[in-house]
């Protein structure tokens, strides 16, 4: 049973997040041959604040975010 976990800036609506789970979903079932019921998807989504790139937050990088 595959379990995918994303992580991800905060700020998508729950429309998007669903799409998100379920075309992962698809495609990992296409690509290794099992069933969709069987795939967990967990999604974890962190501010600006909590992620860095090269050290320096998000929140810095890309102010509003």
């Amino acid at each position: 049973m595959p379990f995918i976990q994303v992580t991800m800036l905060e700020g998508r609506t729950v429309e998007q997040k669903h799409e998100l789970m379920r075309r992962l979903t698809e495609a990992t079932a296409d690509v290794l041959g099992g069933d969709p019921e069987r795939i967990r998807v967990a999604l974890y989504e962190v501010n600006a604040d909590e992620w860095a790139v090269g050290g320096v937050a998000m929140s810095v990088l890309r102010p509003g975010t």
